[in-house]
Order: structure tokens, then C-alpha cells, then sequence
């Protein structure tokens, strides 16, 4: 057992969009916690995903609250039209914005959470002086743009190191870790101080999408 309460989160960027909206019912029905939208727009990140249609066809489809994970370079731009379609959060890359913290209260404003997101190579310096006014903190255990990459493990010290400053500090903020994530290495995240698994494959390529969430929630001791 992990001691606590761990959130699964399906990623739709491996779903069969032909079937989304069953996709949708099944992971919900096995107890998915929220649900993920990669948002790419092939400059940031080398490829190009959704657009806030999807979050609204997403939104129509299921009760579960929305992610918006923005790997775009202008997230001020877009993020409203997310929250308009209907994200309960809308996570950015720092890096990616002129002002963060003009950003994270534009998107506070208009009465969705908001986030900042990590990648690899990053320092968790560049998210610190925000932190306290975030509401969830996206750790990325790959280099983003593509689904079905391998897990990177030499991240966890990174994760434990927020967990442990969320401690210390006391804040009120959602640690969640994206990438290549399943049943095998999803209790390490868990241990290191992860409190929301982000998954693709490992949910929707499994064949079974409810059998993929039970699968990650068995994983770290959740039944």
C-alpha cells in the first residue's frame, strides 16, 4: 500500500478516437480520477495534436474533470479558448509564456486551475518562484511530443525533491507525472511523491481501457 490517495489520469493522445466517447465511459466507469488532453502544436513540441474542439467533444462525453496540458509556445493565446470549452485545468511550460504569473492569474480568473508543467531537462527552478500559485505541478518522466515513450527514471530525484519542498512549504498543489508511466514503475512514481499518474498506452493500448485503470490503480495499491 502507497498510504494514500493516488489519481489516475487516462491520456486521450493514445485513445481510439474513433470510439472516444466509449473510451471515455469505460475508464470512467473503472474509477479514472480525470482525464488528460495533450494540446501539441508542433513548434513547442514536434508534433501536433488537439485543439479546444476536442476538449469539448471530451467535455460532452464525460463528468470526469479536464486536463489541458498546453505544450504550445503561446499559451497566453489559447488558454482561455481551453477553459471556454470546458478544462477544469490548464497546465503550461513556463519557458513557453512571457509573463507566468500574469498567465496563471488570467486562467484563476476565469475560474479554472492552473498549472505549470516540467520537462526533463529542466530544474525545478524555473517552476519555484510560482509554486504557490499553482495548482498542480506536471512532472514530465519523458521528453513531451509523442505517446508510447520510455519511462525516465533519473527524473524521480527531481519529483522527490517537490514532494519534499510541498512538505516543507505546506502548499496546496497537485503533484502529477506524465510519461511512460504503467503497472511497472507507476509505485516508484507513487514513492517518490507522485499523487496523479498521467497514462496513454498503458491504459488505452492495453485492449481493455477500464482494464488498463484498474491495472495502474492495483499497481499502487488501490485494488
Amino acid at each position: 500500500m502507497t498510504g494514500k490517495e493516488v489519481r489516475i489520469v487516462p491520456s486521450i493522445l493514445s485513445a481510439d478516437f474513433t470510439r472516444l466517447g466509449e473510451e471515455l465511459r469505460a475508464v470512467e466507469d473503472a474509477g479514472a480520477d480525470m482525464i488528460h488532453v495533450d494540446v501539441m502544436d508542433g513548434h513547442f513540441v514536434p508534433n501536433l495534436t488537439m485543439g479546444p474542439f476536442v476538449v469539448e467533444a471530451v467535455r460532452r462525453a464525460t463528468s470526469l474533470p479536464i486536463d489541458a496540458h498546453l505544450m504550445i509556445t503561446d499559451p497566453d493565446k489559447y488558454a482561455p479558448a481551453f477553459i471556454e470549452a470546458g478544462a477544469d485545468y490548464v497546465v503550461f511550460h513556463a519557458e513557453a509564456c512571457r509573463e507566468p504569473a500574469g498567465l496563471l492569474e488570467k486562467i484563476h480568473a476565469r475560474g479554472a486551475r492552473a498549472g505549470l508543467a516540467l520537462n526533463p531537462p529542466n530544474s525545478l527552478e524555473l517552476i519555484q518562484p510560482y509554486l504557490r500559485g499553482i495548482d498542480l505541478a506536471l512532472i514530465m518522466t519523458v521528453n513531451p511530443g509523442f505517446a508510447g515513450q520510455s519511462f525516465m527514471a533519473d527524473v524521480m530525484p527531481k519529483l522527490s525533491s517537490l514532494a519534499e519542498i510541498k512538505r516543507e512549504r505546506d502548499l496546496d498543489l497537485l503533484i502529477e507525472v506524465d510519461g511512460g508511466i504503467g503497472p511497472d514503475n507507476a509505485r516508484t512514481v507513487v514513492e517518490n511523491g507522485g499523487e496523479a499518474l498521467v497514462a496513454a498506452s498503458a491504459i488505452f493500448k492495453s485492449g481493455d481501457a477500464g482494464e488498463g485503470v484498474r491495472a495502474l490503480r492495483a499497481a499502487v495499491g488501490g485494488g
